[in-house]
């Protein structure tokens, strides 16, 4: 997968563990905890929520005590989130909805095109700023932006009179992207990460609740929960199953106290879509829906987010051989019935943002900066499917997928295959010449 950059130089508030008294803003209780329980002088131990307690200015102590984390009979951890009371509209949430565009995008898609000399592709990569797409959260340090975006979008829809949506990522689980090495994570389970990511929630909850008049749509955590589907042989993935279905919980929990629409995300035809893996998945996902309470907020499931697969195809790419499912629309089609039968109504979302040109992997599996990409389908409700909500772009084009440099600590080998192109940055920085053949080969064109 692939992290972005940071936008600005935001101090982050994740607590850091100590041995005797917690500095102001760093954790001193909640469930699992076993760190400092006292606050520097100036600075008092206030409970957040049931699994965080943190140092905030102030005199009033709450007291805390570590506990012991309760699990569920699933084996997943328990949450105490509230009940939402929010009510989730019925029908497709984009629906009357103007998509907000992400400042961030566009400044690196404005910043990109003025290094383009070609005026041809210049006049055509220009027209990407105005495109919308998702708002990656893959580091609390992020968090406060996603508070400025919300007020401009506040102030948008009162100015113009257009109601407007959101987009966001949320992508910080700890120990994250298990099976891969590109884009690991800020939080170790080992280092207190689960509290750290219901901190995270909890902060992005924060944000939200302050702008009720935006709506917010959410992918929830790329790459987890399928991971846990047929990666559970990787010694990372098996250790990290409990807390990332856990911490999955929370967030749908939570982010659905203020009415954020959720899509978990749920890999693509290539991963989930084989016959031997459908089944599974459909348990792991109604599993995880009744968890969290069967919230309408919690739409359904999102696909493709950062591959290439096509919608649909009539014309299969041979390396989907042996596959009937073999684009995202057969998959859907497929996945629906197995999640209906045990009571998870899914509807879905479908990346399209890097799906413009077929035929052009080795293998199914490569997700690396792959060679004559191009942008695809531009995101539109009018999707030719009931079950499909929107078609949309998640990954950011043009936002590296890994680095091609196997010196690299977050070296990947996938970005040094045949039809990755080269050299590559790190994941999550500008790939100018990337961002260029996208534009290039975008299907339509742009």
């Amino acid at each position: 997968m692939f992290r972005f950059t940071a936008i600005l130089a935001i101090v982050s508030l994740v607590p850091s563990i100590v041995t005797a008294q917690a500095s102001l803003y760093g954790q001193c209780g909640g469930v699992g905890w076993t760190g400092a329980t006292t606050c520097d002088s100036g600075s008092s131990c206030q409970e957040i929520n049931s699994y965080y307690s943190q140092c905030l200015p102030g005199s009033t102590t709450v007291p805390t005590t570590p506990t012991t984390q309760p699990a569920s009979a699933s084996g997943t951890t328990t949450s105490s989130a509230p009940t939402s009371t929010a009510t989730g509209a019925a029908g497709n949430p984009f629906t009357g909805y103007e998509i907000y565009l992400s400042p961030y995008y566009v400044a690196e898609v404005q910043a990109a095109v003025a290094n383009i000399t070609d005026s041809a592709l210049q006049a055509k990569a220009s027209k990407v700023a105005n495109i919308p797409n998702f708002t990656w959260l893959d580091e609390v340090a992020k968090v406060p932006t996603l508070g400025t975006y919300l007020a401009d979008a506040d102030a948008l829809a009162k100015s113009s009179g257009n109601e407007q949506l959101l987009q966001i990522v949320v992508y910080d689980l700890p120990d994250r992207d298990c099976a891969a090495a590109a884009s690991n994570g800020e939080f170790s389970i080992a280092n207190n990460g689960q509290a750290n990511y219901f901190n995270y929630i909890d902060q992005i909850v924060a944000q939200i609740q302050k702008y009720p008049g935006v709506r917010v749509v959410a992918i929830i955590e790329p790459d987890s929960m399928a991971n846990l589907v047929t990666n559970l042989s990787v010694a990372k993935c098996a250790n990290a199953a409990s807390t990332y279905k856990a911490c999955v919980q929370y967030a749908l929990e939570q982010l659905a106290t203020v009415g954020v629409y959720m899509y978990l995300d749920a890999g693509h035809a290539g991963w989930l879509g084989w016959p031997a893996n459908l089944s599974p998945a459909a348990q792991l996902f109604a599993q995880t829906y009744q968890a969290a309470g069967s919230s309408p907020f919690f739409r359904g499931l999102a696909t493709n987010v950062a591959n290439y697969n096509a919608l649909t195809t009539t014309s299969p790419d041979p390396i989907t051989q042996g596959d009937a499912n073999y684009d995202e629309l057969l998959y859907i089609q497929a996945l629906s019935p197995l999640l209906i039968e045990q009571g998870f109504p899914a509807q879905f979302i479908v990346d399209q943002g890097r799906s413009g040109v077929q035929n052009i992997r080795s293998a199914w599996g490569d997700w690396c900066n792959v060679k004559g990409a191009g942008f695809g389908t531009q995101p539109t409700t009018n999707t030719g499917s009931s079950l499909i909500d929107a078609i949309a772009w998640i990954k950011p084009g043009g936002e590296c997928d890994g680095t091609s440099d196997s010196s690299s600590l977050r070296y990947d080998p996938h970005c040094s295959l045949s039809d990755a192109l080269q050299p590559a940055p790190e994941a999550g920085t500008w790939f100018q010449t990337y961002f260029e053949q996208l534009v290039s080969n975008a299907n339509p064109a742009l």
